[in-house]
């Protein structure tokens, strides 16, 4: 599912018009993400929460020049999901279904 599919879900079971759902998804994908690079996370009760994750420091390597290059600490977004909406998944997947490829992913 696309952000369009789920523009046109939304618009479809409540009525409101696509461009308003879109700036309502637009705006709840901008706060989650300025909340996270604030260092806030972002709690919400039944669904999960979105997190920020520290990776220390540590050696790479330049493929290209093969040499050592220091990757500094940083932080990462992560999604932790509520017990309930794991629950919910694994109850209603069926493990048989075949899995559908995304255009583009090879």
């Amino acid at each position: 599912m696309r952000k369009a599919d789920l523009v046109n879900i939304i618009a479809e079971k409540t009525g409101v018009p696509k461009v308003d759902v879109l700036v309502t998804l637009e705006t709840f994908f901008s706060e989650i993400k300025i909340s996270l690079s604030k260092g806030e996370n972002v709690y919400i009760r039944g669904f999960g929460s979105f997190i920020t994750k520290r990776r220390a420091k540590k050696v790479g390597r330049h493929i290209k020049n093969n040499v050592s290059i220091e990757i500094p600490a940083h932080y990462i977004p992560s999604f932790k999901p509520a017990k309930i909406f794991v629950d919910e998944v694994k109850d209603g997947v069926d493990p048989n279904r075949e899995i559908k490829e995304e255009p583009g992913e090879d």
